[in-house]
């Protein structure tokens, strides 16, 4: 996913409109964005716009930010959104691993009692937006086949450390926050998942945001949120990979998927390619806004 675009759920309109800004991905938020007297009202309008849509690709996918585990939220969050099957849910303020479990098995139940399969909701969190967070980035590895992501948040990490700005005169995060910003990367390497990046909150600023994005393609980054539709083309523009590189990922998607579920190291035009070359491949064409699954159909490769 190269863009990951909030909108708040207590808007039918809003997000409505966001179906068609292009992103690849709508993160519908019961949390900051809706007031405490909105939750059950905007709970109600996530759970009707999420069972309602188109959901075939290359439709957005549909992320619900629930309310964080401290808050006495998340159940009721949870009870009323997983029975129309988001994609996935975004955890905010996750703390370390043990939420992740903790989270995994509470929607485990309510996906029990929906009638779902087990593991069909993912998993994606916040894990930056705390000090807790940041201290223990090395726990969030292996504990949940849910965990599909993991970003970072400047805003909230500020308030809970006391900073009266997360960037310095010049407009560079300073240090605590390109340390939240790197171990989001490593966490997320560790864990297997996907890194996104911050949201640029200055949606006026498109060259500003532009630079950004460049600069978390080039360290790593899969995708970034965004807070208003104006900033997705640019984001996808900047996620979006070079044609050379897509069409080399087809051909070794197309070549793994010839091989069989147990391929191990292959030969790709006299260069030696195994597991890692394909989970870069896939995530090459996610970001490309192609089906991974969809592709090996598309091109016969031969090996040498």
């Amino acid at each position: 996913m190269r863009s990951l675009l909030f909108v708040p759920g207590d808007s039918p309109r809003k997000m409505e409109k966001a179906s068609t800004s292009g992103a690849d991905a709508l993160i519908l938020d019961l949390e900051d964005s809706v007031s405490p007297s909105r939750k059950a009202e905007a709970r109600e309008h996530v759970a009707k716009f999420v069972a309602g849509a188109e959901r075939t690709f290359p439709a957005p996918r549909l992320i619900v930010r629930v309310n964080a585990l401290d808050t006495g939220l998340t159940d009721d969050d949870l009870t009323a959104v997983i029975g129309a099957r988001p994609d996935a849910v975004l955890l905010p303020k996750a703390g370390s691993g043990a939420d992740i479990q903790d989270l995994g098995a509470r929607i485990a139940v309510v996906e029990a009692e929906a009638g779902l399969s087990d593991g069909c909701v993912l998993i994606h969190a916040l894990m930056t937006e705390t000090a807790a967070g940041l201290l223990q980035a090395g726990s969030f590895a292996g504990k949940s086949k849910r965990l599909s992501a993991l970003a970072w948040g400047a805003e909230d990490l500020a308030a809970d450390i006391g900073a009266t700005s997360n960037k310095d005169e010049s407009g560079h995060y300073t240090d605590v926050f390109t340390m939240a910003r790197s171990l989001t990367l490593l966490a997320a390497a560790q864990s297997g998942v996907e890194a996104v990046d911050t949201v640029f909150t200055d949606f006026r600023d498109m060259q500003a945001l532009k630079l950004e994005c460049q600069a978390a393609v080039r360290d790593g980054f899969s995708g970034k949120m965004a807070i208003h539709p104006d900033q997705v083309p640019v984001i996808n523009a900047a996620f979006t990979p070079a044609a050379e590189d897509v069409e080399r990922a087809i051909k070794i998607l197309a070549l793994f998927a010839a091989a069989g579920p147990d391929a191990g190291v292959l030969s790709l035009e006299g260069k030696m390619i195994d597991k890692p070359h394909l989970r870069q491949a896939e995530r090459i064409a996610r970001r490309a806004g192609l089906d991974p699954a969809t592709l090996p159909a598309m091109e016969d490769v031969d090996g040498e």
